[in-house]
């Protein structure tokens, strides 16, 4: 086939489409859709290579015998076509704009409809609400235009084009055009007819566009909905209605091009409480209807305030993504996503990077969530070329004037297609795509356009050399990843401020986010601070079946071959790719949680509610369930359901507390929700808050002298200790216990390990490099000296030693001093001095191999969910009983995982520890090097044992996949330490 090449020429964006126009499916008089959906199976489909290899198809004598079926929506590398590949930043084809390969798939559709007589007689429109990337169409054999911009609808007017009867369409879809460069998101790259196809029916006279605007009067309590006609071809009369539910409340003709309703105590559209009046617009033949949302959005003094109310967007980044059928999503998969983030307290999304699913915003209006609605504009991959950077050719589509026509269509579309939307708080010009002249003028154009909503550009920071920017019209200081400290510094300067949002942060890659609470201390702390959207919401993966062991599988970049690829960076969700809740979920839930409680006077019982809530009182809306446990025995339990506080308000309520104690007493207040809403049901858990009641002191463990004297005897290679009952065994080269025996069982199935490294976690991915060099992944034990003592029946071990790797000066000098009694208990007291030339530990602590059969887990500490030093506010304290395998937390690409922070004491089968010191633990049946070396989870085999790992303490997981290097005070980084534990086996 010989094509003008469109796809090549950026100054050709489109031929023979539609103006923009907002977002609706026109109605007939009796308010049925005016228009068919011609999705379905039975598109006719073919594949091939390249332009030059596609055969004249759009004809009428084409033999359609050769081509097979799909279905539409799709992306055909789902289907088998073609190659699947995940990349992020790095162009998958040269980097040569405008030109793309020669060597372009294509895939050819053919689809039959029927047009009755009736029809016939009205206007004929071809709605395509996405095509990846480019698309030639034809009707009948009659080349109807050219489209390009992946993610936004594209209309055609076809009348005169069909007939009466069957009709012939035919589509050309290729896989890079010229646009490619500005769609290089971070995301599997997918192609073909992946959102619905529609055929619109219109009246000869009707309304193309029209924009809502709801100004407020907030001092006489009344609100205005105002119409504005944009684009009516012909001279329709319109008659305009908006309705309050099944109530009338106004109906006038616009004239003018415009019309408005005066509305008495309007009820005000928020993320909490989406109340939707409908407007109708009427033509003689046709019903246009569109939800409107009254409310406003404003900044003042820096702060920003939706219906003068300032605002806290605790948001996710959202692609439209699935493992089962890549960038297609239907409204039962949005609407699955919407109901999991409304239970995970979530207000905010940001459609990363592109307009999402055209329906998607009103869903949003409708559910109750704040959007960030980002154009579908990208080009990364400009800092990736030879000899480019961030610096240098980031911005080069910034500044190319080829493509300043293709950037201002992708921010109008963007614009108009969902400027009816109450969702919509903020417009965004794109993601990462550098800046300037390009981007300035689109975002005048969006102000100019819209000044009712916010702008936000990330990629404002970047901006080519000699270039002397103008951001005037972005309306927030908007940052990925700032560090706490750049966050302290952005407030602690003088003068005027722009409101500051985090458009990315807390990398949910993997084993994380580690460092939510930090970030929502300083959320809370600066009114200025509007909040963050975490990325992102789920893992990216193709779904390929099931192993032979019965796991799912899911791959990510490169287990298709191909390249470039980055890996698993695509699986960084909140939840894994079906959707199930990863523990960073929960974590982001809690922390955004609708009450903060404040344990302002122990001795009287007064805890202050905070509600954190922006437009809901808490009454009628959260009750309160307060239990008190004493060594995670239930003491006392009640509920509270008249609670009263105004948004951003406070209450005080007293409860009777135990007096102040030695034994460990926790008081914890679960919030429940109260009244349904439209996504979530009575009783929902909403989140948590624990206090401790008594002081936590160092406790030392108990240890007498008790059981059967033990023996002592030394061989050449260890110290062999027992009695009837017991062998042990300490090996004199490993300074640690090589055996141990009781009634002839082996306790241990492996010697007792020092152990320093992890399975490295996706959030270590830079920091691991360092680890691996300083030797911390192949570290030996160097004993210098040691010595054993019978006293009484109690063997005291005392052990000088080393940890180091080869090629390596030792990062550990320790001393050691063990203590058994009779009954076979182990003291040990470790006095550790670091070298602090190397960087900080992993972890530092005893690794154990148990029967495999030991499979019971009992522990007091922070559960039920996997804790860490910064990853514990989906925990709380508690006794916990549990299963080895339960612990598992069986991310797609195998990691650390399943610890549990700031434990008193654990028992793994028969093996029970207890610290001086609150301590962690993990217990898997996978090795550390099999977690570390296999790339997924369903390659994992496991251990034949239990691996059981007591920690002193254990680095923070943070979230430096992406983010900021992991906070000082959550790194293993002292000079010195002491740690003391107990041991012992049943």
């Amino acid at each position: 086939m010989i094509l003008e090449k469109f796809y090549e020429n950026p100054e050709t964006l489109h031929v023979g489409t539609e103006e923009n126009r907002c977002f609706y499916m026109p109605l007939d008089l009796q308010e049925k859709e005016n228009a068919r959906n011609l999705s379905g199976i039975d598109w006719k489909f073919g594949y091939f290579p390249c332009v030059e290899a596609v055969p004249e198809f759009q004809r009428k004598d084409f033999d359609e015998e050769q081509f097979g079926r799909i279905e539409v929506p799709s992306c055909w590398q789902m289907l088998g076509f073609d190659q699947k590949q995940y990349t992020n930043v790095r162009y998958p084809f040269p980097f040569d704009p405008p030109y793309v390969p020669d060597n372009n798939p294509c895939g050819a559709y053919i689809k039959y409809f029927d047009i009755s007589r009736s029809e016939a007689k009205e206007e004929q429109f071809l709605y395509f609400e996405g095509v990846d990337s480019c698309f030639y169409v034809w009707i009948n054999g009659k080349f109807v235009g050219y489209s390009q911009v992946s993610h936004s609808p594209s209309e055609f007017n076809i009348t005169g084009k069909t007939k009466t009867g069957m009709n012939k369409l035919a589509v050309l879809v290729l896989k890079w055009c010229d646009g490619s460069y500005l769609e290089d998101q971070d995301k599997f790259r997918m192609s073909g007819i992946f959102r619905d196809v529609h055929l619109i029916f219109r009246p000869k006279e009707y309304v193309r566009d029209f924009t809502v605007t709801t100004p407020v009067d907030f001092a006489g309590n009344t609100a205005r909905v105002e119409v504005k006609l944009d684009s009516v071809v012909g001279e329709p009369q319109v008659i305009c209605e908006l309705w309050d539910k099944d109530t009338l409340l106004g109906e006038c003709e616009a004239k003018d091009g415009s019309a408005a309703f005066s509305v008495k105590d309007p009820v005000l559209w928020n993320a909490e409480e989406p109340y939707q009046y409908t407007l109708k617009l009427r033509t003689p033949e046709e019903i246009l209807v569109q939800k409107v949302g009254i409310r406003t959005i404003s900044i003042k003094d820096g702060v920003v305030l939706i219906n003068e109310r300032p605002v806290k967007f605790k948001g996710v980044n959202r692609h439209d993504s699935s493992p089962y059928t890549g960038a297609v999503v239907s409204r039962v998969d949005a609407m699955f996503d919407l109901r999991i983030m409304k239970e995970a307290n979530i207000n905010a999304i940001r459609t990363s990077h592109y307009p999402n699913a055209p329906w998607f915003p009103q869903l949003c209006s409708e559910y109750g969530f704040y959007l960030i609605a980002e154009a579908d504009m990208e080009s990364h991959g400009g800092a990736t070329v030879y000899g480019g950077s961030t610096e240098g050719t980031f911005s080069y589509f910034a500044e190319d004037p080829r493509f300043k026509a293709s950037v201002m269509d992708r921010v109008q579309r963007n614009v108009i297609r969902d400027k009816n939307c109450s969702s919509v708080i903020f417009w965004s010009l794109g993601n990462e795509s550098g800046y300037g002249t390009n981007f300035e003028e689109a975002g005048r154009w969006v102000k100019n356009y819209d000044p009712t909503r916010l702008l936000h550009y990330e990629s404002v920071h970047f901006e080519p050399a000699g270039h002397k920017k103008d951001e005037s019209m972005l309306d927030v200081e908007s940052h990925m990843y700032a560090s706490t400290q750049m966050i302290d510094e952005y407030f602690a300067q003088p003068g005027e401020k722009k409101p500051f949002v985090q458009c990315e942060f807390i990398h949910a890659m993997g084993n994380g986010p580690g460092d939510i609470e930090d970030y929502m201390q300083q959320i809370y702390k600066y009114d200025g601070f509007c909040g963050g959207f975490v990325w992102e919401w789920c893992d990216h993966a193709t779904y390929e079946g099931r192993a032979e062991n019965g796991k799912e599988m899911f791959h990510y970049g490169g287990d298709a071959g191909e390249f470039p690829h980055d890996g698993n960076f695509c699986m960084d969700g909140l939840v894994y790719p079906d959707r199930r809740p990863h523990e960073g979920l929960y974590e982001w839930k809690n922390a955004i949680r609708p009450i903060r409680a404040e344990l302002t006077d122990r001795k009287k019982g007064i805890i202050r509610l905070h509600n954190k809530l922006d437009f809901r009182n808490l009454k009628d809306y959260i009750y309160l369930r307060y239990e008190i446990k004493k060594n995670g025995v239930l003491m006392e339990e009640g509920i509270l359901d008249e609670l009263e506080a105004e948004p951003h308000g406070f209450m005080d309520i007293t409860l009777k507390l135990p007096a102040k104690t030695e034994e460990r007493y926790y008081l914890k207040l679960t919030y429940y929700q109260k009244a349904k809403d439209k996504l979530t049901q009575v009783g929902h858990e909403m989140g948590f808050d624990q206090f401790a009641l008594s002081e936590e002191k160092e406790k030392e463990p108990a240890f007498e002298n008790k059981g059967e004297p033990l023996t002592l005897t030394e061989t050449p290679e260890a110290f062999c200790l027992g009695n009837e009952f017991l062998h042990y065994e300490f090996g004199k080269k490993e300074g640690n216990f090589i055996k141990l025996e009781r009634h002839g069982e082996a306790l241990v199935t492996a010697p007792v390990e020092w152990n320093v490294y992890r399975a490295p976690t996706d959030n270590d991915r830079n920091i691991v490099n360092v680890w691996k060099e300083a030797g911390y992944d192949r570290s030996v034990v160097k004993v210098y000296g040691c010595e054993a003592k019978l006293r009484q029946g109690i063997v005291t071990i005392t052990c000088d030693f080393s940890i180091a790797a080869v090629f390596i000066q030792p990062f550990l000098r320790l001393h050691a001093v063990w203590t058994v009694n009779g009954d076979g208990e182990i003291r040990v007291t470790v006095d550790g001095k670091r070298d602090t030339a190397f960087p900080f530990l992993p972890r530092f602590g005893l690794k154990f191999c148990i029967p495999e059969k030991q499979q019971e887990v009992a522990y007091f500490g922070y559960g039920p969910h996997e804790s860490y030093c910064d990853k514990h506010q989906a925990s709380y304290m508690d006794v916990f009983h549990t299963t080895v395998p339960e612990l598992h937390r069986d991310y797609v690409r195998p990691q650390e995982n399943g610890s549990h922070y700031n434990c008193f004491t654990v028992k793994v089968g028969n093996l029970t520890a207890r610290g001086r010191k609150p301590f962690s633990f993990n217990a898997s049946e996978y090795t550390i090097e099999e977690l570390a070396t296999k790339k997924h989870n369903y390659e994992l085999e496991k251990a034949g044992c239990v691996v059981v790992c007591t920690d002193y303490k254990q680095s923070g997981v943070g979230s430096n996949s992406c983010g900021p290097q992991l906070l000082p005070q959550y790194r293993f980084d002292e000079e010195e330490f002491v740690w003391e534990m107990l041991y012992c086996f049943e």
